[in-house]
């Protein structure tokens, strides 16, 4: 039996709700710390904590975009927004996301994001290649006339790690690993234009962190914030907002120095290589004896 079984359940059930909330809204006029903060007190109001800040990534910015506090950023009535959450439950982890388009127009990269993910659930079982299930992702994608992200993938995941060493590519690829009994995944096909360059770069915006040694640095106050994350956010992302106890400018000041010291990681959002739109979506599911269980489903 997979190891947490009952915890990414429950997980998964939190995040799915939220998911479906999301779907159904009319996010244009809300700013992305309005959507932020929504998601994410509803993942703890309904008993789970977040694996990692809410994703609200606009058009060309396929992920890792996180509100700020007191961010101001508005959502558009012409935007391609993705929302993309995470819960865990004792460090087991629903990873989740829908794309929501007001503007028909755009309609069709997101529907091919939940169409790949769809076909991507129909393949998955133990044993299978992770290349085949991005061949699948791939050969939906292309049918319908728009791109893979080709350097965004999914990922298996761990207790309190969202990136657990094997990938489940968007594409058909060289390198390939195979799914194993009673391990968890996050898929999650990211599309773009036919006219879109089909990989992400780095872009300016740094707001979204993570943990990566408990080593001391020789800032005191740096070392008090060291430990403040290491005891509420474990080695899972986090954002500067999350850091309530030190005031924006103060926190700002610290994360710097932790991230010069190298004790953190901060995570650039990803921009479309030519600028263009970005559609995601994506599931967890468990890999099973009998098959698969996805726990996201809704």
């Amino acid at each position: 039996m997979t190891e947490g079984r009952e915890e990414y359940i429950k997980a998964g059930k939190i995040a799915s709700t939220v998911r479906e909330k999301v779907r159904g809204m009319d996010l244009a006029g809300k700013t992305a710390l309005e959507i932020c903060d929504m998601v994410e007190s509803d993942i703890r109001n309904m008993g789970a904590r977040c694996a990692f800040p809410t994703n609200v990534s606009i058009n060309e910015v396929a992920a890792h975009y996180t509100a700020e506090p007191d961010d101001e950023l508005v959502i558009g009535q012409d935007d391609t927004v993705k929302v993309d959450m995470g819960a865990h439950v004792d460090g087991y982890i629903a990873d989740t996301a829908v794309t929501v388009n007001a503007d028909p127009g755009h309609a069709e990269i997101t529907d091919t994001a939940e169409e790949a993910l769809a076909k991507a659930m129909s393949v998955v079982h133990s044993g299978a290649k992770t290349r085949d299930i991005g061949k699948a992702i791939e050969g939906v994608i292309k049918r319908n006339s728009c791109k893979p992200i080709a350097n965004l993938t999914g990922h298996s995941l761990g207790r309190y790690t969202i990136h657990a060493g094997k990938s489940i590519p968007n594409t058909w690829a060289i390198r390939s690993s195979n799914l194993g009994e009673g391990e968890a995944y996050a898929c999650e096909p990211f599309v773009t234009t036919k006219d879109g360059m089909g990989f992400v770069r780095d872009g300016k915006t740094k707001n979204i962190f993570a943990l990566v040694s408990r080593k001391n640095t020789k800032n005191d106050d740096a070392n008090r914030m060291l430990a403040y994350i290491w005891e509420n956010f474990n080695a899972l992302p986090f954002a500067r907002r999350w850091l309530a106890e030190w005031e924006p400018g103060k926190a700002a000041e610290l994360l710097d120095v932790l991230v010069k010291s190298k004790a953190v990681h901060a995570y650039a959002v990803l921009v479309e290589g030519a600028g263009k739109r970005v559609a995601q979506a994506e599931h967890t599911f468990i890999v099973e004896d009998s098959g698969i269980t996805i726990t996201t489903a809704a």
